[in-house]
């Protein structure tokens, strides 16, 4: 079996755009018909760009070539233009190729990814999401700086069944991070997470986003702040560029320390683990380099008694991906979702994932257990100018 063709998707993800303004998808096909689905996370060029960047890495080092030679085609394209070293644009690309290589294997020999991966541990993965207005016309604001509003909509999470949210008390994040955090911006956070901790109780854990705004130091101020409301974790307190002060950080805090979504390959995870720096691990699946290279990083992690919590904020494929890896590993802790996986995250797939009461239903379905609508894909182009994700330009 080789692999004979690639097509791109640039999908626009509609209003409320939750998890970005668009996905970028990469279909490949064999020369026995079978179709692989992936997906690229992350990359900071404009999709115009990355198109030709996917189509050039494709051309040179994927077509004509087996989908079951994962170990080989990794290190070819991670080694191109004598890099050999962490790139989150190559291991994207690499990624969103390499999860399509996998549907493919699964598909070949109809069985689940999770099942060629060790087989699965887990029934059913207990999941989380963001805290987001209750409906698409309601301010992203008030939810985000408003501890009454935040609770309200906590307590309707936890009625649906959530038994975790993640929210981030402290904003803005800048090109000009990290920083200490002010008085006022430390006072306003905490009162914001006691007000939902207030509210929920122990129905849910508080999981503590923040997307390395602080120094070492101000991290360990902001932690002791939010200790006493027990948040099962806080994530990429410091910047990822910084392990050993993240590891610092790690060592003031009662706070489980998480991060990993702007790392990529098991070399960025094995410092951080090396280090002690963070107790749970959050590969994105899009940018990490594929699932295999995600199995091998929450390997070294069950060795160091780490815990995996993927990260999710972008399209479906990498969450089926995610849900594949965790099905497989016996540290997973959580998974992130979008909500309950419904809306234009359902609408772009076939069959939707399949949530129930706070937990993701695995599905017996082979490769990476979701179909994409091409139709859908199709019919929603992305034409805008922006990134996925965007820090403000000026400092805060």
């Amino acid at each position: 079996m080789k692999i004979a063709d690639l097509e791109t998707f640039v999908v626009a993800n509609p209003p409320p755009g939750r998890g970005g303004p668009y996905w970028v998808f990469v279909k490949l096909t064999t020369d026995t018909g079978i179709v692989g689905y992936g997906e690229v996370y992350g990359v900071p060029f404009h999709p115009r760009a990355l198109v030709g960047m996917i189509e050039d890495v494709f051309e040179r080092h994927v077509a004509g070539s087996d989908p079951f030679r994962i170990e080989h085609l990794w290190r070819v394209i991670y080694s191109s233009g004598f890099a050999q070293r962490p790139d989150p644009s190559v291991m994207g690309i690499v990624s969103g190729i390499e999860i399509a290589c996998w549907d493919i294997m699964g598909k070949a020999h109809d069985k689940p990814v999770c099942e060629l991966l060790g087989g699965r541990v887990h029934e059913r993965l207990r999941s989380y999401t963001y805290l987001y207005p209750s409906s698409a016309a309601d301010s992203n604001i008030a939810v985000r700086n408003d501890p009454d509003v935040a609770a309200e909509r906590a307590l309707q999470y936890a009625d649906m069944g959530f038994t975790a949210i993640k929210f981030d008390p402290a904003r803005p994040y800048t090109s000009f991070d990290p920083r200490q955090l002010s008085l006022e911006t430390l006072s306003k956070a905490e009162a914001y997470v006691g007000r939902i901790r207030e509210a929920v109780g122990d129905r849910c854990d508080l999981l503590i986003g923040t997307h390395g705004q602080m120094t070492p130091a101000g991290a360990v101020r902001f932690a002791r702040r939010l200790e006493r409301f027990d948040p099962l974790w806080l994530e990429e307190p410091t910047p990822p560029d910084n392990i050993p002060g993240m590891a610092k950080v790690a060592q003031k805090t009662t706070i489980p320390v998480a991060t990993g979504e702007r790392l990529n390959t098991k070399y960025e995870f094995a410092e951080l683990l090396r280090r002690d720096a963070a107790s749970i691990l959050q590969m994105n699946l899009g940018r990490v380099g594929g699932l295999l290279e995600a199995k091998k990083i929450a390997g070294m992690a069950e060795a160091h008694h780490a815990q995996i919590a993927p990260h999710l904020f972008c399209g479906p494929i990498v969450g089926a991906a995610n849900i594949q890896l965790s099905a497989c590993s016996p540290n997973f802790l959580i998974l992130e979702g979008i909500e309950d996986w419904t809306g234009f995250h359902a609408d772009i797939l076939k069959t939707p994932v399949r949530w129930e009461d706070g937990h993701i239903i695995l599905s017996d379905q082979p490769g990476i257990g979701v179909e994409l609508d091409e139709e859908v894909a199709r019919a929603n182009p992305y034409t805008g100018k922006g990134l996925q994700l965007k820090m403000l330009e000026h400092p805060a």
